[in-house]
């Protein structure tokens, strides 16, 4: 399983996959859109479907954080 990473040289501080340029983003719109964590590894051959699952434990400990949204002039 491959670590999930910020680096803000890469995708412009997105998270993504550790050595790759793949989003975690990328990997929740696949889902989103119904697509399964084996169909995903076939558009993106670096990852695995452990990979996948990351990014969904990734995403769900990033909601689990305080948000405020204020209005910005």
């Amino acid at each position: 399983m491959r670590k999930v990473v910020i680096n803000p040289e890469v995708c412009n501080g997105q998270p993504t996959f550790e050595g790759t340029r793949i989003t975690v983003q990328t990997v929740l719109e696949f889902l989103g859109a119904g697509d399964s964590p084996s169909e995903i590894v076939l558009q993106y051959p670096p990852l695995t479907e452990e990979d996948v699952r990351e990014a969904v434990r990734f995403s769900s400990r990033l909601m689990g954080h305080h948000f405020v949204v204020r209005e910005v002039a």
